[in-house]
């Protein structure tokens, strides 16, 4: 079938939005119709060939839309099913089948490769390869194919252009609270970085009852709006001394931190907050070969620790369902930080998402 892609075809250059052929589902896809997708930091990370993802390529990995045609092989939507497309797996690994997905031994090939498990893609354009399949299903798309393992059915009684999403940024940030640092009632929480995935982390501990909740950013509007969605106290880090400003704010340190940034200068500063036996979620991405550098005496003898983490630690089919319903339930309002953008507007979305202006940017596409 022919669809309307978005297609990066070079690095640091905009996207251009194609006509491409589309096969038919294999036996074990899945077609969607996309009626909308996120932007994600990881996008633009690709884009400007900071990972070897191959181009051409269509990216987006925040797919939201609605089933048009499965494969014989498939049984867990039906066409119709209203679904949130997530990060791809393998089903096999140890992990995975000890249901933590986000640590599949295949994660990035799965992910970030843009082919098939066979090395294939199912785009084209008069006859040259598109790579397709990124994250399991190139989103920035009219169409998408992807599987049952990164597939997730969602309540009709939500608006569903805006869930797209729940299945990256906001899963790993509200995930990374409630799945892998289980931040509990009366806990002290403080994120480093407010894009949507600190944010959502914030609507996370609000949640789940943690009595102070600190933002720490260089943003002051970032800041302010912290506080409309949950943070009890904001630190501009521009100033310095966060560590030592939330130290004395706890009375002797952070029960859980979370880095955001990726930055190593920033997780050793969240990690310095820490009260001894205290916890550091990091999760944000930094090129490889990058380091971090910790006052061993400090960590060590305090019991502190320090814990990477991936997609929010989420079983995407139970965590998924479960933001939607809180969300409907108004107690985790993450559409405050999204703006809407028409599919061709892809481009300005990026930009506005690059500079700041926009904290959550999601295409309307369907």
């Amino acid at each position: 079938m022919k669809i309307k892609a978005a297609v990066c075809r070079a690095p640091n250059t905009q996207l251009d939005i194609e006509t491409l052929d589309l096969e038919e589902p294999r036996d074990t896809e899945i077609l969607v119709r996309v009626v909308a997708t996120g932007i994600c930091h990881t996008d633009i990370v690709v884009r400007d060939g900071l990972l070897p993802t191959p181009q051409p390529v269509v990216l987006g990995h925040e797919g939201a839309g609605v089933v048009e045609k499965i494969g014989k092989a498939v049984s867990k939507v039906a066409v119709g099913d209203h679904v949130v497309m997530t990060f791809n797996s393998c089903g096999h690994c140890p992990s995975c089948l000890e249901q933590a997905s986000s640590y599949c031994y295949e994660f990035f090939p799965r992910n970030f490769f843009a082919t098939r498990a066979d090395g294939s893609s199912a785009l084209s354009r008069n006859g040259e390869p598109v790579h397709g399949n990124f994250f399991g299903q190139s989103s920035f798309a009219s169409h998408a194919l992807c599987h049952e393992r990164n597939i997730v059915k969602v309540s009709q009684e939500v608006p569903l252009e805006l869930l797209g999403p729940l299945a990256c940024g906001v899963q790993t940030g509200a995930g990374a609270v409630i799945n892998a640092l289980k931040v509990t009632a009366g806990k002290s929480f403080a994120v480093f970085g407010t894009g949507s995935v600190g944010l959502s982390a914030i609507m996370a501990a609000r949640v789940v009852g943690a009595t102070t909740i600190v933002a720490v950013d260089v943003n002051p509007d970032r800041l302010d709006f912290a506080r409309t969605i949950g943070a009890t106290h904001v630190i501009n880090s521009r100033d310095g001394g966060a560590s030592e400003q939330l130290v004395e704010l706890t009375g002797g340190g952070l029960h859980y931190a979370l880095d955001t940034t990726g930055l190593a200068p920033v997780i050793r500063e969240a990690a310095l907050s820490l009260a001894p036996r205290g916890t550091c979620g990091v999760l944000g991405a930094s090129p490889p070969g990058s380091e971090i550098v910790l006052d061993e005496v400090h960590f060590m003898s305090g019991g502190r620790r320090l814990v990477g983490i991936v997609e929010g630690e989420s079983n995407p089919d139970v965590f998924i369902p479960k933001l939607v319903e809180l969300y409907r339930q108004g107690r985790f309002p993450f559409d405050k930080m999204v703006k809407f953008y028409a599919f061709d507007d892809i481009n300005e979305a990026i930009h506005d998402s690059e500079i700041g202006k926009t904290i959550k940017p999601i295409l309307r596409i369907g």
